[in-house]
């Protein structure tokens, strides 16, 4: 892989110098906020998209509603392992990162001492659009939208081959997709669980007055106050 970084001549590097190129014509201050969006930006959209979902599920309320936000759970959670698998991937490929090899790049971020393959911007991104879209597919589009605007982000700002970035999002929807079944089986109970207690039942729906009067209960009563009972009736 860090081989054909090296060549100039093949379409990854080509397309990095398309995209990077576009650095160069635009204003400073759009730049800036291009690399602010890509490093920091679009990682908190995600996590808001993720918080909206939610927030729509637990409003809706409904039988499945335990099983959606165990869905919601698993999303975040595939990008976090999609992240710790990358971390060997990473390490065996060993690509650096393309403003190393090429020259006349416009490298927006600094600090970038890491291998380049895969991105984990990407990785993560695609990993939640994903598993948003396996629970709700609004959201998972929105998603999936904002992953690929972080793709293009990233190779914009000069710090990931298109490749890099390509090989996120697979890493990503292949986490999401492949592990969602026994991480459902596992998440789905446990939700529901939760939904049964009186106090963190609020975190899968949202209560009714009703609700909250039939989750009381009531208290024994007395022998003395029974035995009062009678007597008045006597």
């Amino acid at each position: 892989m860090a081989g054909l970084a090296e060549s100039g001549s093949n379409p990854d590097v080509d397309l990095l110098y398309d995209i990077n190129g576009l650095a160069g014509s635009t204003p400073h201050w759009f730049d800036r906020g291009v690399a602010f969006v890509g490093e920091y930006g679009l990682l908190l959209a995600m996590v808001l998209v993720v918080l909206w979902c939610w927030s729509t599920v637990r409003r809706r309320g409904g039988d499945e509603a335990a099983s959606a936000v165990a869905g919601l759970v698993w999303a975040p959670l595939a990008a976090g392992i999609a992240v710790l698998v990358n971390v060997p991937i990473r390490g065996f490929v060993q690509r650096p990162r393309p403003f190393l090899d090429h020259q006349g790049l416009d490298v927006l971020v600094s600090g970038k001492t890491d291998y380049s393959f895969v991105s984990d911007h990407a990785t993560i991104t695609m990993a939640i659009g994903v598993g948003l879209f396996v629970t709700n597919r609004r959201f998972g589009l929105l998603g999936i939208a904002l992953a690929m605007l972080e793709g293009f982000c990233r190779v914009y700002m000069g710090v990931h081959y298109p490749t890099d970035v390509v090989g996120g999002f697979a890493l990503g929807t292949a986490v999401a997709l492949l592990l969602s079944p026994p991480a459902m089986l596992m998440l789905t109970p446990l939700m529901k669980a939760v939904d049964r207690s009186p106090r963190a039942g609020v975190l899968i729906r949202r209560r009714s007055a009703g609700d909250e009067r039939d989750a009381v209960v009531p208290e024994p009563r007395s022998a003395s106050s029974s035995e009062a009972e009678r007597d008045l009736a006597a």
